[in-house]
C-alpha cells in the first residue's frame, strides 16, 4: 500500500494530462491509464483545430479562455508552437439554405465571419465542384493544434510537478472506506482522498464503480482517413472545409489531405476501429464536393468522442459518490479547451470557485455541473 494520494486522475488522455498538472501544484498527484502509453485513444487520434466559434455556448466560452495559453505556454511547456493558422470554411449548397443561415447567426455572436457566394467561393477554392456550393461562411480566426506536443506538454508539467504515472494500470474496482478511496489496478493498490474521473469514453464505466449518479456520457465514432493532394496542388494555405450540416470535412495535412464522413456513430467504450461503411459513405460524400477521385486512402482510423445529452462537458463532484469527481464529456472539443477546463476543474475539485478569466467570457459552474436539468431530462 503506498502513500494516500490527494488525487488520484484515472485516465491519461488529453483531458487526465491537463487537470493533473494542475492539481498536483495542489497536493499528491497520481494519474492512472490503462494503456501501456497515455493517450493512446482518442487524443492520439485527433486532429483538432482551434476553432473560437464552434461548439455550444460553455464550450465557446472556454475555447476563449484557453487563446492565451495556446499563444504563449509557460516556459518548458514545448517546444514548438502550438498552433498554426488556418481558416474554417463552412459551406452550404442551395438545399442548406435554412441551417446555413442558422449556424451564421450562431457564428456571428462570438466571431467575425465572412459571407462568400458561389461566385467567389469558385475563384478562391478551386478544388470545390462547380456548382456544388451556394453559399460559405468563412471563419478566419482558427488555427491547427499540435495534438501531440500539447500533451505531451501537460504530462511533462505534471512530471515537474512531482506527479506520478502509472501506465498499464486500469482500475479495476473502486471501493469507499470513510474519506478514502481504495483503489484497485494491476499496478497495486492505492489509496486517495479524491477521484477524478477523466477517463474519456469510458467514464461511464468508471462512475457505476465508484456508485456513482449516470450522467447518460454516450462514447461515438468518428472515421477519418488521409489521401494523396491532386499533383501540383498547395495545401499549406488551403483552409479547413467543413458541410454545414457536418456531413463531412476535408483538412490539409502535411502533404496530403484528411478527409471524414464526420460521423457520431454510438459504440460501447472500446479500441475502435473504422468501419467500411464511414469510408464508403466518406469518398462518396468527398467526390461529389471537390474535384477529386479518391483511388486509394493512405491510412484510416477511428476514435471515439464522448458525449452527454447536451454536448457540454460534466465537471464537478458527484452527489452520490463523495470525493468523486466528474470531468468528462469534452466530446469533439477536448483539446480545444483543454487549458481553461484544466484550470477550471483543479479549482472546483480543491473547492474553489470558477476562475475570474473564465467567470469573464460567461461561463458559470453549473453550465457543466453533473445535476443540471439537461442530464436528467
Amino acid at each position: 500500500m503506498s502513500e494516500t494520494l490527494d488525487f488520484a486522475v484515472v485516465g491519461g488522455g488529453i483531458a487526465g494530462s491537463s487537470i493533473a498538472a494542475e492539481l498536483a501544484r495542489y497536493g499528491r498527484t497520481a494519474l492512472f491509464e490503462m494503456e501501456r502509453q497515455a493517450g493512446y485513444h482518442t487524443t492520439g487520434r485527433s486532429a483538432a483545430m482551434f476553432a473560437p466559434a464552434y461548439g455550444p455556448g460553455p464550450i465557446r466560452a472556454l475555447t476563449r479562455a484557453s487563446a492565451r495559453f495556446f499563444s504563449d505556454p509557460p516556459d518548458g511547456f514545448c517546444e514548438t508552437a502550438l498552433l498554426t493558422a488556418r481558416d474554417t470554411l463552412l459551406i452550404a449548397r442551395a438545399d442548406q439554405e435554412a441551417q446555413f443561415e442558422a449556424l451564421r447567426r450562431e457564428l456571428s455572436v462570438d466571431g467575425d465571419v465572412t459571407v462568400l457566394c458561389a461566385e467567389a467561393l469558385g475563384r478562391r477554392y478551386p478544388l470545390l465542384s462547380e456548382g456544388y456550393a451556394a453559399m460559405a461562411l468563412l471563419d478566419c480566426n482558427g488555427s491547427d493544434i499540435d495534438v501531440a506536443a500539447l500533451h505531451q506538454g501537460f504530462l511533462r508539467s505534471f512530471a515537474k510537478e512531482g506527479g506520478v504515472t502509472h501506465l498499464s494500470a486500469e482500475v479495476l474496482s473502486l471501493r469507499r472506506d470513510g474519506s478514502l478511496w481504495h483503489l484497485t489496478t494491476p499496478a497495486g493498490e492505492f489509496t486517495a482522498r479524491t477521484v477524478v474521473n477523466a477517463a474519456g469514453a469510458w467514464g461511464e464505466q468508471l462512475g457505476r464503480l465508484a456508485g456513482a449518479e449516470t450522467v447518460g456520457l454516450v462514447p461515438k465514432r468518428r472515421t477519418a482517413m488521409t489521401i494523396a493532394a491532386p499533383d501540383g496542388f498547395e495545401t499549406s494555405d488551403y483552409p479547413l472545409i467543413v458541410d454545414v450540416d457536418e456531413r463531412f470535412y476535408l483538412k490539409p495535412q502535411a502533404n496530403g489531405l484528411l478527409i471524414s464522413p464526420a460521423n457520431e456513430d454510438p459504440e460501447p467504450p472500446c479500441d475502435v476501429q473504422p468501419d467500411e461503411m464511414d469510408v464508403a459513405l466518406c469518398i462518396d460524400r468527398i467526390e461529389r464536393a471537390f474535384r477529386l477521385t479518391v483511388r486509394r486512402i493512405e491510412s484510416k482510423w477511428s476514435g471515439l468522442r464522448s458525449f452527454v445529452a447536451d454536448k457540454c462537458p460534466v465537471v464537478g463532484y458527484s452527489d452520490g459518490a463523495p470525493g468523486f469527481f466528474w470531468f468528462v464529456g469534452q466530446g469533439g472539443y477536448g483539446i480545444q479547451t483543454s487549458p481553461a477546463m484544466a484550470r477550471l476543474g483543479a479549482k472546483l475539485v480543491t473547492g474553489g470557485s470558477v476562475p475570474e478569466d473564465i467567470l469573464g467570457e460567461g461561463l458559470r459552474a453549473e453550465d457543466l455541473a453533473p445535476n443540471r436539468p439537461a442530464l436528467s431530462a
